[in-house]
């Protein structure tokens, strides 16, 4: 590993393995700033995982030689380094500021419709049911996001969803009546692990679904999206993915389809949902939602969100820079232990 004049080592970083060589009367503290210049980490977030000892090493780096505070002699000897790029550490803060934006022109776009809210009747909650006439038991508001490209064929995707027979039968049968039917930006309902389909905010009083494809270029599967709406409309009546709700669910997908199938629809397989391919590829990633959205309020002007989805004190553009923050800890806390378990072995 080393002769009289140098050191060579083996640095292990996200998997891949880095080979440095420096005077072999470098210290740890050269050894950080060699790292910081050659894989552009800066030294305040290095930490070296040195096996099987010292140890983890962590910033500010002590003037130590190397060859005294390194196991070169060990068969087990091996150092990871964990640490983020700088490259990495922009490209978050970009997003997060990126995510501000969609946030605060999303806020806008409320703000600007909130004058045209509908009424809702004193201390209602739940089930919003304004009349007993039929034709009240719809979607009395359809909002497409118009800060997203062409919110016009939102608006059309809404209206169909409105208008479906299949949707029109089932809601007049339950007696549902919902303030808002919006659509979901998939940029701030999207992570490594899931992506949420639909969101039902306090027992009907406004259902977001995803409409668009991740990218932005195209809609999603209607069926799929249709179903999705059964699966929030059922949590107008229960909040948690208990029997009652799936039973509920279940319920309403059948008179769905039924009565799309009264009315002229086209059933495409046996099933009582048509479900693509791409949604059986995906489907793993995917969850419906997070028990919809309970306990506070859903303001058009103000946009609060401080129900089941997000965490408390987690609002606004600080609150979501501070998730991107935690989910970007917790995933380097999983490959350290990954690395620390590897280099133990």
């Amino acid at each position: 590993m080393a002769d009289t004049d140098d050191l060579t080592l083996t640095i292990h970083h996200q998997s891949k393995p880095h080979t440095l060589t420096l005077p072999s009367t470098s210290t740890l503290e050269d050894l950080s700033n060699t790292i910081a210049t050659t894989l552009h980490i800066p030294p305040e977030t290095q930490k070296l995982l040195i096996s099987p000892k010292p140890g983890m090493q962590k910033a500010p780096f002590p003037p130590t030689p190397l060859t005294t505070v390194l196991p070169l002699s060990s068969p087990k000897f091996k150092i990871t380094l964990l640490g983020t790029p700088t490259k990495a550490i922009e490209a978050l803060h970009a997003q997060s500021e990126e995510t501000a934006r969609r946030a605060s022109a999303r806020a806008s776009a409320f703000a600007a419709a909130a004058k045209h809210k509908p009424a809702r009747t004193a201390g209602s909650g739940g089930v919003h049911t304004l009349s007993d006439s039929s034709s009240s038991y719809t979607f009395h508001r359809l909002l497409p996001l118009s800060y997203l490209p062409r919110p016009e064929r939102s608006l059309e995707f809404l209206k169909r969803l409105r208008d479906d027979p299949g949707i029109k039968a089932a809601m007049a049968k339950h007696k549902f009546s919902v303030p808002v039917l919006t659509e979901m930006n998939p940029a701030e309902h999207t992570t490594m692990e899931s992506r949420t389909l639909g969101l039902n905010r306090n027992k009907g009083e406004v259902i977001e679904l995803r409409l668009r494809t991740d990218a932005y270029d195209g809609y999603r599967d209607y069926r799929t999206i249709r179903k999705t709406l059964c699966h929030e409309l059922a949590h107008c009546v229960h909040s948690d993915h208990d029997r009652a709700f799936w039973d509920l669910t279940a319920q309403i997908e059948k008179e769905v389809e039924r009565a799309d199938w009264k009315h002229g629809g086209n059933r495409l397989t046996g099933q009582d949902f048509y479900v693509p391919e791409d949604w059986e590829a995906e489907k793993d990633m995917e969850i419906v939602d997070e028990c919809g959205w309970t306990g506070g309020e859903f303001v058009l002007g103000g946009l609060r969100e401080d129900g089941v989805g997000m965490r408390a004190g987690a609002q606004g553009a600080e609150g979501r820079r501070e998730m991107l923050a935690r989910a970007a800890e917790e995933r380097m806390r999983k490959k350290r232990d990954d690395e620390s378990r590897e280099g133990g072995n």
